[in-house]
C-alpha cells in the first residue's frame, strides 16, 4: 500500500484503498452533483459510502476518494393518507420506523445490521432485505421512485411519488442493488403498511433432518396466510439469540388484527408445538453477525430448500462459530463464518468453495479471496453496455463488481 493510502470503512459496499484526503459528506443534491461531475471531469474514482455500517461487503473498491451520502438527510415527504413517503438517501431506517410508527405505519425492510446507522440509499442501492421479505418482498417491491447523480453528472429522476406509475423504462428497478456503481442515489419514494394492531413472535422446534425441514416448507407454503416472516435458524444461532438451546427452530412473525393472529396461531400447530418469544429476538437476529466473517447466501428453488439448508448445514460444521439461518418460502440459506486473526485464506477457501448446484452468492469475503471466489458479476455486453451509459469514465465504485472485461 502506497504511503499516506489506509484502509477505511465508509458504508454499505467494499472494503476499499483511499488516499489520505478525508472523505467529503455531501450535504445537498447539487453539492453531490458538483463532486461527482468533478471528479468526472478529472477521471478520479470515488467510493460511494452510505451510513458506515457494512464496508466489507462486496468486492474490493479502486478509489482515489470516498463520497459520503449520510449528509443528505432528513424526509421530504410524507403523506400518510397515501401510505408512501420520500426520504433523502441518508435517511436512517431508524429515523424512518420513528417517523411512521407516529402514524401507525411502517417501512418493512429490516436488512441485517444496525438499523441507526443503515441508510434507506444504501439499503436500496445494495437490495438488502430480512426477514421480513418472506411476506413483504425486498426494495425493489416497495421503492416506488428515486433520484441519482449518474457518473457523468446528470440528475435523474425515475419512478414516481405515487403508487401507481406510467409504464416505461424502470429506472428504479435498475438502480437497486447496482452498488452504486451506475450513479448515487439522493432520494427515494417508498411503500408504507399499515402498522398491525397485534404482532406476535413464535419459535418452533424442527429436527434437521431433510423429510423434517420438507414438511415444514410444505406446510408453509399450504397456510392459508403467509407470516410476516418465517426464518429457520441452525441450533448455534438459536443458542445465542436465546431462541432454542438444541434444535434447529422456525422462527415465525405473525401480524393482524386479534382473531387473525389468534387463528394464525392455531393453523401453525400443523407445524409443530410453538412457543412465544419476545418481538426483540427480530432485532438480535439482525445485529448477530460479528464484526469479521464470511458471509455466503446459497438458494436454489424453494421446492428444494430442504437440500441447501443441509448444504449450509455441512459447510458451518466446518467452522467453529459458523452459524446458518435461511428462508424456506425463498429457497435461501445465509452461512456466517466468524473470521479470527489467525484465519488463512486457503482455509477459508477450503470450506467455501465446494459444489453446489444452485445460486451461490458472496456477501462478504477477505479481500484476497474473490479474485478466486468470485472474481466478476459482469459477463455479458449487455451488463458493459449499462455501466458505460450511466458511468462513461468509470468513476463510480470502480471494481465493486469485478473487472470490467
Amino acid at each position: 500500500m502506497a504511503h499516506g493510502a489506509r484502509r477505511t470503512r465508509s458504508g454499505r459496499g467494499a472494503c476499499v484503498t483511499v488516499t489520505s484526503a478525508a472523505p467529503t459528506n455531501a450535504g445537498s443534491t447539487t453539492e453531490l452533483r458538483d463532486r461527482v461531475r468533478d471528479a468526472a471531469s478529472g477521471r478520479r474514482s470515488l467510493r460511494i459510502a452510505g451510513g458506515a455500517s457494512w464496508l466489507d461487503a462486496n468486492r474490493p473498491v479502486r478509489a482515489e476518494a470516498t463520497l459520503v451520502t449520510s449528509g443528505l438527510s432528513g424526509i421530504i415527504e410524507y403523506e400518510p393518507g397515501d401510505l408512501t413517503l420520500t426520504a433523502r438517501a441518508g435517511t436512517t431506517l431508524e429515523e424512518i420506523a420513528r417517523a411512521t410508527a407516529a402514524h401507525g405505519q411502517w417501512l418493512t425492510l429490516d436488512p441485517h445490521g444496525d438499523s441507526t446507522r443503515a441508510t434507506i440509499g444504501a439499503t436500496i442501492a445494495t437490495a438488502s432485505a430480512g426477514p421480513l421479505a418472506h411476506h413483504f418482498g425486498t426494495p425493489r417491491d416497495v421503492t416506488l421512485g428515486i433520484e441519482f447523480v449518474t457518473g457523468a453528472g446528470d440528475v435523474v429522476r425515475g419512478g414516481g411519488r405515487v403508487v401507481k406509475n406510467v409504464a416505461g423504462f424502470d429506472l428504479t428497478r435498475l438502480l437497486t442493488g447496482s452498488w452504486g456503481s451506475l450513479g448515487v442515489l439522493t432520494e427515494a419514494t417508498l411503500r408504507l403498511r399499515a402498522l398491525p394492531v397485534v404482532q406476535a413472535t413464535l419459535a418452533i422446534d424442527i429436527d434437521g433432518e431433510t423429510q423434517a425441514i420438507e414438511r415444514t416448507r410444505t406446510t408453509l407454503h399450504r397456510l392459508p396466510f403467509v407470516p410476516f416472516a418465517a426464518e429457520l435458524i441452525d441450533p448455534a444461532l438459536g443458542r445465542s439469540l436465546a431462541a432454542s438451546d438444541r434444535r434447529s427452530t422456525l422462527l415465525v412473525r405473525l401480524g393482524g388484527n386479534e382473531e387473525a393472529v389468534r387463528a394464525q396461531r392455531e393453523q401453525l400447530r400443523a407445524i409443530g408445538e410453538a412457543r412465544e418469544l419476545a418481538a426483540e429476538v427480530w432485532s438480535r437476529l439482525r445485529v448477530a453477525e460479528p464484526p469479521r466473517a464470511a458471509v455466503l447466501r446459497l438458494s436454489r428453488l424453494p421446492s428444494r430448500f430442504a437440500t441447501t439448508w443441509l448444504d449450509a448445514i455441512r459447510i458451518i460444521e466446518q467452522w467453529p462459530g459458523g452459524y446458518a439461518h435461511g428462508d424456506p418460502g425463498r429457497g435461501i440459506a445465509r452461512i456466517v463464518l466468524p473470521l479470527g486473526s489467525d484465519v488463512g485464506d486457503a482455509t477459508l477457501r477450503a470450506v467455501l468453495d465446494v459444489p453446489f448446484d444452485g445460486r451461490r452468492v458472496y456477501e462478504r469475503l477477505p479481500a484476497g479471496l474473490w479474485s478466486q471466489l468470485a472474481p466478476s458479476a459482469i459477463h455479458h455486453r449487455l451488463d458493459r453496455d449499462v455501466k458505460s451509459t450511466f458511468d462513461p469514465h468509470n468513476v463510480l465504485n470502480p471494481g465493486i463488481f469485478g473487472e470490467m472485461q
